[in-house]
């Protein structure tokens, strides 16, 4: 029961910013690819500025 209730918390939780950069890096296709996308993470992709 327990462990039914972890999956369910597991699954209504929203990914942090953390986790959406390291998807984002994921994706990459190729070298060049991986460096584009960490510049545009350095640059402020995932931030949320309020």
């Amino acid at each position: 029961m327990l462990k039914q209730l972890k999956n369910f918390t597991r699954a209504l939780r929203l990914p942090t910013s953390a986790d959406r950069e390291v998807a984002y890096l994921n994706g990459a296709v190729d070298r060049i690819d991986l460096e584009y996308r960490q510049r545009q993470i350095d640059r402020g992709l995932f931030r949320k500025y309020y």
